[in-house]
């Protein structure tokens, strides 16, 4: 069953940062576009941010300039720094690749002091 292994979530205080990683199988990573959703509880997962093979770069209206989504093809895997954070961001995180409709587990941001 093909996995994707996230990381990196926690709790951080308002203008912290963090970063996420997604670590995909080299079947995946070398092939597809990649991204990370978000859902924030009673809500709809809502995109946050995707890269495409060739390093374009799609965000949310709300984290354009604070998050930075990134890939290292050395190790099969895709960041999110999350920079600036602010209560609003509080979620959980998902690496997904939409176009094989694959998600991870999710990781738990909380943004609070």
């Amino acid at each position: 069953q093909v996995q994707l292994v996230e990381s990196g979530g926690g709790l951080v205080q308002p203008g912290g940062s963090l970063r996420l990683s997604c670590a995909a199988p080299g079947s995946i990573f070398r092939f597809y576009t990649m991204g990370w959703y978000r859902r924030v509880p009673g809500k709809q997962r809502e995109l946050v941010a995707t890269i495409t093979l060739s390093g374009s770069r799609n965000y949310a209206d709300s984290v354009e300039d604070r998050f930075t989504i990134s890939r290292d093809s050395t190790k099969n895997t895709i960041y999110l720094q999350m920079n600036s954070l602010k209560p609003e961001d509080t979620a959980v995180y998902y690496c997904h690749v939409p176009t094989m409709k694959l998600w991870g587990q999710g990781t738990l941001v909380t943004v609070s002091s």
